[in-house]
Formats: C-alpha cells, sequence, structure tokens
C-alpha cells in the first residue's frame, strides 16, 4: 500500500551530478521527517541526509557542502542533489520516510527498495 518508489541513481565521472527522487505513495495521512540514507558494500549503512517537515535539513560530515536534500510536500516526495561526487559516494542510497498511513494510529517507518549510484571514471 505505502511505499517509497525511488528514482534517479546511475553512473557518473567523479566531480559529475546526480539527483535522487524518492516519492511517497498510498494511502498517506502525513509525512514527518525523511532521509537518504546509503549503503556501500561491506560497510554499514549510513546517514547521508535528513529533512523535517518544515524542511530544515542536516547532513553527514562527509557529503555537507556537496549535497542537498528538499522535499515537495505537495508531492510526498524527497530529492537528494548530489553534487561534486566522488568515488567514496559509491553506494545503494535509500530514502526513507516516517509516516503516517492513513487510518493508523502512528507514525511508522518506511523505506525505498535503495538505488545504486557509482562513482567511476
Amino acid at each position: 500500500q505505502v511505499q517509497l518508489v525511488e528514482s534517479g541513481g546511475g553512473l557518473v565521472q567523479p566531480g559529475g551530478s546526480l539527483r535522487l527522487s524518492c516519492a511517497a505513495s498510498g494511502r498517506i495521512s502525513s509525512i514527518h521527517d525523511m532521509a537518504w540514507y546509503r549503503q556501500a558494500p561491506g560497510n554499514q549503512r549510513e546517514l547521508v541526509a535528513t529533512i523535517t517537515l518544515g524542511g530544515s535539513p542536516h547532513y553527514a560530515v562527509s557529503v555537507k557542502g556537496r549535497f542537498t536534500i528538499s522535499r515537495d510536500n505537495a508531492k510526498n516526495t524527497v530529492y537528494l542533489q548530489m553534487n561534486s561526487l566522488k568515488p567514496e559516494d559509491t553506494a545503494v542510497y535509500y530514502c526513507y520516510a516516517d509516516l503516517t498511513a492513513y487510518g493508523r494510529r502512528s507514525a511508522w517507518d518506511y523505506w525505498g527498495q535503495g538505488t545504486q549510484v557509482t562513482v567511476s571514471s
């Protein structure tokens, strides 16, 4: 029912840019925080950026100044603009939403399926 659908991943060269999108669909009452995580092979999943309902962003130190998280509440969509990409940014990127599905009593965690970002020359 409620799901997060990601798009925008792909292969880019170092220094390039990529924009990820993740749209929440289904019968949604409200979306609270949204975020992007990433996980490289052999590594732990790490938080990349988070954004509140009001649009207040926070970033991991490793991406601060290069990535920008934003959201369009009318579209239930969160974006991640990635600039100045580095090989170490290569990972599967997952979007996250803390949201309340219509008819439910409380907010639940929802995850996207993940989209591959590869930065290589």
